[in-house]
């Protein structure tokens, strides 16, 4: 066998990438090793001598065709280390976290506790993409930290005679999902009696529990597409992408709901309708949890700290100053924003994308089911107060503005850093015929004027740029818009052409 394994879908938040070509078995065994071997180091840093026999480590897959065939070779790779896995099965990636919390019979575990979760999915992505993402000591992995386990599965594997080696360690099959239901509902009681909500989970993970959940919780639930199939017959699983979301829209307004819930391909990403078909965009919605964190705590004299990123509108971080909160601006990616989490004690947070984390009253990570009980309990307390209440009622600050869609362009990986570079350079007040306050370069691009921004990102999941516009009026907007598009479509032609 050649020992030199095709590491480029190792990225920045996870391993990602097109399967078979990019991600495979072969690929994910080896990573699983590395990654117990990164697991091992870590615990020695911290003064802890572990073998591998010691260690139990959570592994559960999302609902792509090909997840099966990538769980067991991540649960080979695991044992075959001498570690040992709680077979979680078909779960969203929020269970694959909730894992090394919860509380799980010492039968099963044989007195081990989970120390790390390892989560077959490719979140939003087409169906033909899988990857994997890991957590360790109840915190997802870093950029650095990810780049150590790719260190090491390289290592390993040139070191490694053969494709298997003698399984050591034991692997149990766990039911997450009763566990889970349990315990939120337990939290929330009926909270949502009287309420009726819409959710599509577009054929994914998000249907094996949130409908049942918000039942539980007193909901009337009008489902969609609850039965996963990997093969995402009625749409993209991706709320962030507004043509997924014309179902739920129409079928909120028909049944006449109070809002509807959708969820991407894992369950760590919420979109929200509302009761009019009005999508709520990820922003909003943070202000939506904002203004209910900020009032419940200011009772208390508590200033609560909500971080977001670069593609969220001004209008979010003025209004969570304004009403007592403190805001923080830091990179998209659920793995920067946890960690802006716990360097500033937040308690909140979220993304453009849907990512929303409550550190308040739960664990800190992104678990858009959750984060649907929480906007279930938002609006039941608003009707006590108005019978006639309606999500968009909380979000009168974003009248005074115009925001544009995400637009996405198409740029290979290697010309982003150039690209952004030249533009960097290139950007002037003459350009946009606006004064220029400032430019925030934490993440790409963030044009600031005195009347509203214009953003310029690159993903890091897709070879794609994202950017975002904000204006007092559709006129600004627009001109922003048009130039940094024009601008940015100019440079990456430029940079192909150069390649030919």
């Amino acid at each position: 066998m050649d020992n030199k394994i095709n590491t480029k879908a190792f990225g920045k938040n996870d391993i990602r990438g097109i399967f078979p070509s990019e991600v495979n078995s072969e690929i994910f065994f080896c990573a699983a090793k590395g990654y117990v071997a990164f697991a091992l180091d870590e615990l020695k840093k911290m003064g802890q001598e572990k073998q591998a026999r010691d260690l139990l480590f959570s592994v559960c897959m999302d609902a792509r065709v090909h997840s099966p065939e990538l769980k067991r070779a991540v649960i080979q790779g695991v044992i075959s280390m001498g570690a040992n896995v709680l077979d979680l099965g078909l779960a969203p990636t929020p269970l694959g976290y909730f894992s090394e919390f919860a509380k799980i019979d010492s039968d099963i575990t044989e007195d081990k506790k989970v120390m790390g979760a390892l989560i077959i999915t490719a979140s939003h992505n087409p169906s033909e993409y899988n990857g994997l993402k890991m957590t360790f000591n109840k915190k997802s992995l870093s950029e650095e930290q990810i780049k150590e386990v790719k260190r090491l599965t390289i290592e390993l594997q040139e070191k490694s005679t053969g494709y298997r080696q003698i399984i050591n360690g034991f692997c149990h099959e766990y039911d997450i999902i009763s566990n889970y239901q349990q315990k939120i509902s337990d939290m929330f009681g009926k909270i949502g009696k009287g309420i009726k909500i819409v959710v599509d989970s577009a054929n994914a993970t998000g249907g094996l529990v949130a409908p049942q959940l918000y039942r539980d919780l007193g909901c009337e639930v009008v489902e969609l597409y609850s039965e996963p199939d990997g093969s995402f017959p009625n749409h993209h699983p991706n709320p962030s992408d507004i043509k997924t979301l014309d179902d739920i829209r129409k079928k909120v307004q028909e049944v006449n709901a109070d809002f509807g819930i959708a969820f991407d391909g894992d369950s760590d990403r919420i979109g929200a309708i509302g009761s009019n078909g009005e999508i709520i965009s990820g922003d909003k919605l943070l202000l939506i949890y904002a203004q209910d964190l900020i009032e419940t705590l200011k009772i208390h004299g508590e200033k609560p700290i909500v971080v977001s990123e670069v593609k969220c509108s001004q209008v979010l971080y003025d209004e969570i100053e304004r009403l007592g909160g403190v805001a923080v601006m830091t990179k998209t990616g659920h793995g920067y924003i946890k960690s802006k989490m716990r360097e500033k004690s937040a308690l909140l947070a979220g993304e453009m994308s849907g990512h929303t984390f409550f550190k308040d009253r739960y664990y800190g990570y992104d678990d858009a089911i959750y984060a649907g009980c929480r906007l279930i309990e938002i609006v039941a307390k608003n009707k006590l107060k108005n019978p006639n209440f309606k999500l968009i009622d909380l979000l009168d600050a974003f009248n005074k503005v115009h925001l544009s869609d995400e637009v996405r362009l198409k740029c290979p990986n290697e010309y982003k850093k150039d690209v952004l570079a030249k533009l960097e350079k290139m950007v002037n007040e003459d350009l946009f015929n606006s004064k220029i306050k400032e430019i925030i370069t934490i993440d790409g691009l963030r044009i600031i004027f005195e009347d509203g921004f214009a953003l310029i990102r690159q993903s890091n999941t897709e070879p794609v740029f994202t950017l975002r516009f904000e204006a007092k009026t559709k006129e600004k907007c627009e001109n922003y818009k048009e130039t940094l598009v024009n601008l940015t479509c100019s440079l990456v032609e430029e940079f192909m052409a150069q390649k030919v």
